[in-house]
């Protein structure tokens, strides 16, 4: 691709070239790789009003017929070359490398993120089953349906989805492609650093013949996202803590912070420990360290040193390599700062008693760099305290504590945890996770805290979200 393109404005089936743009540039360099036009907040509270033209397109689609060209949606992200702006168009392989230019992964995890936000579009099917609890789809096109003689009625209790996007995996893009099937507009707001990941789902999904008036891209600033957060009847925020926070009370926005989530091995699994440790590499080490359901933590009732050593010994095999070496498995920071001040604040945690990182005699330094991109190469910190500030701790990479809590205590004291993956058989522990309300997804046995299927939703349920069950009582003949 010679030209630099200006990717636009999706202003539910209008496409718009802001005046205002942004740059985008590849971070080991600096130079320019294109730039993205700019939505104020005005022109998103405008459009918005839009969003009611798109439902009744979307309305007007039989949801197995949505279900079909979101399928073919998925090949073409995929796969094809589809145009970015102004008659451009970007290959698959384009498409990888300007998430390595402007996001830092490397071409063997952007492609792996390509096939997970593709695979939900290609197993929409199960992944719809698994969100309805196996309804009827076609209810959604009548509104009404028999349950075992019970009278059902779905009615949507939204117009609109707005979601707010990060820049640290394109993979979470996945989470918001039902909703179209669902028959719900979307308006999005792209992270600054990947604009590419939903243009480019947004050229698939209108090239299969969703109805472009459902769907809206708005590369916008903080008061525009608010205005999306505040406009949408439904929206989805992903960021950090500090984001989170402030809609922590707002049931309309389903809120994606960090997820904290952890390995736990039982008493009665403590002496196959090593048969186990596939597994806490896999969780800690997936997808760059980068995802929410990466294991920030491991606790265990015994044998932490142990484990601690032999945890870091296999992740010290996991360091930096060039973008196109297929054994690449390690992100880049685009922002060289935050990896510093990620650093900072590890080594802060470790001058304080309590806690050491296992990592260091054979890694060597954690902030490292590699032909103009900087790196934090995985760090497993053994806690001696559980209320040490890096026990409980999640980062941008791989990061894991380990801790040694008695099993009686160990529940309570994780808190609340996207994932949890209990290594035990114990029937009592097993019951206490069944019916702890802090836990987002339960894994029984050793599956990595990574593993997604697509008919269990990991985080929240999006179908539940955009719909409601209302009863209705008809008379008879009517």
């Amino acid at each position: 691709m010679a030209a630099l393109p200006h990717l636009p404005v999706l202003r539910f089936g209008q496409e718009y070239r802001s005046l205002q743009a942004k740059p985008l540039v590849d971070h080991r360099t600096g130079a320019p790789v294109g730039e993205v036009g700019q939505a104020n907040a005005g022109l998103v509270r405008r459009d918005l009003k839009r969003a009611a033209a798109g439902q009744a397109a979307l309305r007007a689609l039989p949801a197995e017929e949505l279900v079909r060209r979101c399928q073919r949606a998925g090949e073409l992200f995929l796969e094809a070359e589809l145009e970015i702006g102004e008659g451009l168009r970007q290959s698959s392989a384009d498409y990888r490398a300007m998430l390595g230019a402007s996001c830092g992964l490397p071409g063997t995890l952007a492609r792996a993120n390509q096939e997970k936000v593709a695979g939900v579009l290609r197993e929409l099917p199960q992944v719809l089953r698994g969100l309805t609890r196996g309804l009827d789809l076609a209810l959604l096109d009548r509104h009404l349906g028999n349950e075992d003689d019970v009278l059902l009625w779905y009615t949507p209790a939204a117009s609109s989805l707005g979601v707010i996007l990060p820049s640290n995996s394109p993979g979470v893009n996945a989470l918001w492609l039902p909703a179209l099937a669902l028959k719900v507009p979307v308006a999005l707001k792209p992270g600054q650093g990947d604009p590419w990941t939903p243009l480019r789902l947004c050229r698939a999904l209108v090239s299969a013949g969703i109805p472009a008036e459902a769907i809206g891209l708005y590369p916008t600033d903080h008061e525009g996202a608010a205005v999306l957060l505040e406009g949408c009847t439904r929206a989805m925020l992903f960021g950090d803590e500090r984001t989170t926070r402030a809609y922590a009370n707002r049931p309309s926005i389903e809120l994606h912070g960090p997820g904290r989530s952890k390995v736990l091995i039982g008493r009665d699994e403590l002496p196959r420990w090593e048969q186990h440790l596939d597994a806490l590499v896999t969780s800690v080490a997936a997808n760059g360290g980068r995802s929410c359901v990466n294991a920030s933590c491991i606790v265990v009732p015994g044998r932490a040193d142990e484990i601690a050593e032999a945890l870091a010994a296999r992740l010290n095999d996991v360091v930096p390599r060039p973008f196109d070496d297929p054994a690449a498995a390690l992100a880049a920071f685009p922002d060289a700062g935050l990896a510093g001040r990620i650093d900072q604040a590890i080594e802060a945690g470790l001058a304080e008693a309590g806690a050491r990182d296992v990592t260091a005699p054979v890694r060597g330094a954690r902030r490292v760099e590699l032909a103009g991109s900087t790196y934090l190469r995985p760090t497993v910190v053994r806690c001696t305290r559980a209320d040490h500030p890096l026990a409980n701790s999640e980062y941008l990479f791989p990061f894991a504590s380990v801790v040694e809590l008695p099993e009686d205590e160990a529940l309570s004291w994780m808190g609340d945890s996207l994932v949890v993956t209990a290594i035990t058989r114990d029937a009592g522990l097993r019951e206490k996770l069944l019916c702890s309300s802090g836990i987002g997804r339960l894994n029984l046995g050793p599956v990595p805290t990574a593993h997604v299927r697509w008919d269990q939703p990991h985080e929240g349920n999006l179908f539940e979200f955009l719909h409601a069950r209302r009863a209705v009582h008809a008379a008879e003949r009517w």
